[in-house]
Parts: C-alpha cells; structure tokens; sequence
C-alpha cells in the first residue's frame, strides 16, 4: 500500500473496494479545493470527520439497502455524513418528514422524535449523497467538483460486487444515478423525491419500506427494522464514554 493510499480515512472494506478511486488527479483536485474554500473562510459541511461517515456506518459487506440522496444538508449543524438524516436535538427536514409520514403509512410506526438515521446505517442501509460536501447556505456549491464521480464508482461497484441489494431512487436526479444497476442482480424501486415540492406526486404511498423488506427477506436476508430508537435513547448511546 503506497503512503497516500494509507493516508485514505475509509473503512477497510470501502478502502479495499473503491480507495484507489480517491488517488485519481481528480480526487486530489477535490481535496485542494476543499483546502482552498476552507483557508478562504467557508464553512464546509459536515465536518471533515463525517464526511465519509456513511461509509463508516455501513461497511462493504454489510450493505443491503442503497438510498441516494444529492447533496448534504447547508443548514449549520445540519450534515452529518448521512444522506436526508440531521443528528438529534437538530429539527428534522422537511423530506424526512415525508419519509416519516410513509413510513406511518406503510408500516405503521410511530413518527420518530428526532432526524437521526444512524440505527438504519448500522442494520445495511446505505445512506450516500452524490456530493459528500457542501458550504453554509450554498446548496449545491461543491457539484461538478468530483465527488459524483467517486459515488458513480460507488453505485457501480456495488452493482457488480454485491448481488440481491435493494436500490431506493428518489427523484429523477437518484434515478439517473442509477441507471448502471443491473435490475437482474438487484432490486431497484423508483419514486419522486420525497421534497414537499414532489412527495404527493407519487412518493407518498409508494409503499417502498414495506417493499424492500419483502425482497430481502425472499432472498434469506434478515429485514430492516425502519423503527428509530427515542431521541433520548439515541442521544445515551451516542454520548462520549466517560
């Protein structure tokens, strides 16, 4: 493994998968203009830590679920790694709102608390933007700037290394992310984004949470329990030790 390869925050399954990806002259590019915006006093979100959080949450071989979103959230304290999820105590955005009002629909659980969608990341649901970065109050400010090209390469090698995953799209933008996916290998279950702008066109009422574990569980993989822990109970577990 060559120093920069070693230098690569990623968890060992992605880095062993997709880490090369990030050596590319464009990925350098990404990193120098991430410097650049950040020396110039731009508050890029999430916080460095995070951004491959959806990674750490959810490891290579461990992914059953794949939802796409677009970009992180450009709210202050808002992006934490994890597409449409907010950490606890941050109010929950409005299209997770309608993600929770299907999910009451289709499954009858009670509305959560709190915007946190970590317990779903850590059970197999892939929680990744097309844009891991993006500046307070500037959204869509770092697209075009090389990370669709690292999340393509994602969604492709999920698509030709893993078999029986089930592909949320939401939104003609995750639609055509999504093109590669082989719907031979793989469930792909399509709908508007669940944005207040486009969820009653056809969002609410896909059934998709309720569609996705009947997949797994005919191809003998363990459904996801969507139900979310309090926020309180979350808050607990996510504390520091000590």
């Amino acid at each position: 493994m060559s120093q920069a390869q070693s230098r690569i925050q990623l968890e060992p399954g992605w880095k062993a998968q997709v880490g090369d990806w990030l050596l590319r002259p464009e990925m350098q590019a990404l990193g120098e203009f991430l410097r650049q915006r950040k020396a110039a006093g731009a508050h890029v979100f999430p916080p460095g830590r995070q951004i491959f959080a959806a990674f750490d949450a959810t490891p290579f071989d461990r992914v059953k679920v794949v939802i796409l979103g677009q970009d992180p959230y450009h709210g202050y304290g808002q992006a934490h790694g994890l597409c449409f999820s907010v950490l606890p105590g941050v109010p929950v955005p409005p299209s997770l709102l309608n993600i929770y009002k299907e999910q009451e629909a289709d499954l009858g659980l009670a509305r959560p608390d709190h915007g946190c969608l970590l317990p779903w990341a850590e059970q197999g649901v892939l929680l990744l933007n097309a844009v891991l970065t993006v500046e307070e109050g500037k959204a869509g400010s770092h697209q075009g700037k090389g990370w669709e090209g690292f999340t393509d390469h994602v969604v492709e090698t999920l698509n030709r290394e893993r078999e029986g995953l089930v592909f949320l799209l939401w939104g003609s933008y995750a639609q055509a992310k999504g093109k590669v996916i082989d719907t031979r290998r793989h469930r792909v279950l399509k709908a508007p984004h669940p944005s207040p702008l486009s969820a009653h066109r056809g969002f609410l009422g896909c059934r998709h949470f309720s569609a996705t574990n009947d997949y797994l569980r005919r191809h003998g993989q363990a459904p996801i329990d969507w139900s979310l822990p309090s926020r309180a109970e979350l808050e607990a577990r996510l504390a520091p030790a000590g």
